[in-house]
């Protein structure tokens, strides 16, 4: 027999099944490879700086550059994978065969996108400029965007195999959707030749352009196309209004790969990594011990503990979900045995983890501040979300507190000697240290915000080793979860830009501006609308394609009616970070009932009093802006 007969027999899904396992292997490696020589490199940056007096230029690029490629390559796994963000709020309510339907025309238009943006990588290849320190071709480093094109191609290619091998009926579905597909396109290009028609768009651009971003966009969203993928196609789509094709391919690449060349970028990875090896270092028992001691004497103290300790942890993590899981993970079996009421242990575990995403360090306002273009200074927001932080914790102990009250629970009476009560403070206090370093080194001067990011993996990584709870093979996983997860947020960036060029293109923010200013030019009045809006958008989307999404829209409007660029990210975020509690997109709410076991059903009544009194807080922080504003202005940030 020979190996063309043999490669004939070989089932196309198990083909497949070989390519996918070979290019998700393939890119491990250099994604782990990547991250680790990151993390080397910018501790080196900070030993340059700071012990030789003497900074490195070559390894600002090189992080840049390694940064990009971390960020598209691993966007390109995460397709083989599906770990791209989606909405699935429509493909969750229908049946099989009309969820077919939609996923075919996801992966026939993405599969369309991918190879616009392979061919769009291969015109990059003709760049040949080179780069100013390191005087690398410009066109090579662009090679990654072939890679992600071909890559993501090969995906949809692999699903859209799945999803024909299913169901025979799924091929001819295939057929007309490519069928309707091309004549659409078609048409357009058509109407694009009318004179008529393109007199009419350029006469009403900013209009049509507001209608085309948002109703495609919407329209990929509901059904369940990758929030990135819908972003830069609504955005693709917008700017082909007024650009030519040839432009518009040739341009969607480069786009992609320079919105992602900002050196402060490198924050976000090296904050998610020095979250995820804290996860891993066993200091969730540890400050549960220590906010023992805080909440112990009130109302409802393990609910109370629960709370102080998403509180401390998830500054240390910067995560919800990290708090939510590793604090409600060793809390529940507590609650439960004490016979603590388990939908209200639920909806405090939720509620109170949400915490870590406004009290420092944060990646969330770090993405704020890079897409303000650094109006907000990182510093200054770190600063600026500790008040918010305590309010929305708070908000969640005093409810705790009146129902532990009125169902009559036990208050801890005992007394601990001061030995006990010194070994568990020095037990906390080497992982409460990170946030010292960390904060207190921006805040002082003493290194950036990215350095920081890097002395909080080398001094994670420390911890965990000194308390021996991290391997080799899980760090190897922690460094690669860690680029994933980087990844997403990094090629939302990337796609969210292509969307905020369209905007800018079309003068969409001032169109915007001009429907709220024309309700009421009261800044008072448009940040009650703002509120409205981002708490509506926070039930169905993401905190992170939110913030993307609607900062390059809102920014400008509240900034021209005198609202301080550091106060409204706060109250961006704040919004935002309620909506991940809240169903159908509630992540954390989700992990949550997971780790207790209760339906979501049951908990929604207990977090309705606990969102009431944080819309309080909310209310407090967007009228009186000195609550976020006072820490930054006593350190001379604002």
């Amino acid at each position: 027999m020979t190996n063309d007969n043999v490669l004939e027999e070989v089932p196309a899904a198990s083909l497949f099944e070989k390519i996918d396992k070979l290019i998700n292997q393939s890119i491990k490696l250099i994604l782990v490879t990547t991250l680790t020589l990151m993390s080397v490199l910018i501790v080196y940056q900070v030993f340059c700086r700071y012990i030789l007096n003497s900074p490195s230029n070559v390894s600002s690029e090189l992080l840049t550059y390694m940064l990009i490629w971390l960020g598209i390559m691993g966007a390109s796994v995460c397709f083989l994978q599906d770990k791209h963000l989606n909405l699935p709020i429509v493909l969750d309510k229908i049946s099989e065969d009309k969820k077919d339907t939609l996923v075919i025309i996801t992966i026939v238009t993405s599969i369309l996108f991918s190879g616009v943006v392979t061919y769009s990588g291969v015109i990059g290849l003709d760049n040949q400029s080179f780069t100013p320190i390191l005087k690398m071709n410009q066109g090579l480093l662009q090679s990654v965007i072939i890679i992600l094109g071909i890559v993501m191609g090969v995906s949809y290619f692999i699903k859209l195999s799945n999803v024909c091998t299913k169901n025979s009926k799924n091929k001819l579905k295939t057929i007309v959707v490519s069928i309707v597909l091309g004549v659409l396109v078609f048409s357009y290009s058509n109407l694009k030749a009318n004179d008529f028609t393109m007199g009419y768009i350029e006469s009403n651009i900013e209009l049509i352009s507001f209608f085309v971003l948002f109703i495609s966009f919407f329209f990929f969203l509901l059904i369940g196309t990758p929030i990135a993928v819908g972003l830069a196609i609504a955005g693709l789509m917008t700017l082909s209004l007024q650009m030519n094709f040839s432009e518009l391919v040739s341009t969607t690449g480069e786009t992609l790969f320079a919105s992602l060349n900002n050196f402060g970028f490198l924050a976000l990875p090296f904050f998610i990594l020095a979250g995820n090896i804290m996860n891993q270092g066993g200091i969730a028992r540890r400050l549960i011990n220590f906010a023992m001691l805080i909440g112990r004497r009130i109302p409802g103290s393990l609910w109370q503990t629960n709370i102080v300790a998403n509180m401390l942890f998830g500054s240390l993590s910067g995560s919800a979900i990290a708090a939510a899981t590793a604090i409600g993970g060793i809390i529940t079996p507590m609650a439960k045995e004490k016979k603590y009421d388990m939908p209200f242990s639920t909806a405090v575990n939720a509620a109170s983890s949400i915490t870590g995403m406004l009290i420092p360090p944060t990646g969330v306002f770090i993405v704020y501040s890079l897409i303000t273009g650094g109006s907000a200074s990182i510093a200054a927001l770190f600063l600026a979300g500790y008040v918010p932080g305590i309010i929305i914790g708070l908000s969640v102990m005093i409810v705790a507190a009146i129902y532990a009250k009125k169902n009559n629970y036990p208050v801890s009476k005992s007394s601990i000697d001061l030995n006990s009560y010194l070994n568990v403070l020095w037990g906390a206090v080497p992982s409460l240290m990170l946030i010292i370093i960390v904060i207190g080194g921006i805040i002082g001067g003493v290194f950036t915000a990215i350095e920081a990011s890097g002395i909080a993996v080398a001094y994670s990584l420390l911890l965990s080793m000194l308390y021996k709870t991290i391997t080799l093979n899980s760090l190897i996983k922690i460094l690669y979860d860690s680029a994933i997860s980087s990844a997403v947020i990094l090629f939302l960036i990337a796609c969210s830009s292509v969307m905020s060029w369209s905007m800018t293109f079309a003068f969409i923010p001032d169109t915007v501006a001009e429907m709220l200013i024309s309700v009421s030019d009261n800044k008072y009045v448009i940040l009650a609308l703002i509120n409205i809006a981002l708490l509506i958008v926070g039930v169905f989307m993401d905190m992170s394609p939110a913030l993307l999404i609607f900062t390059p829209i809102l920014y400008p409007i509240v900034t021209s009616l005198g609202v301080d660029p550091v106060h409204f990210g706060v109250i961006m975020v704040y919004n935002l970070s309620m909506g991940v509690v809240t169903p159908p997109v509630g992540t954390v709410l989700f992990v949550s009932c997971g780790i207790t076991g209760e339906k979501i059903t049951s908990v929604i009544k207990p977090l309705m009093p606990i969102f009431f009194v944080q819309i309080i807080g909310l209310l407090l922080i967007t009228y009186f802006p000195v609550l976020s504003l006072a820490l930054p202005r006593f350190f001379g940030l604002n």
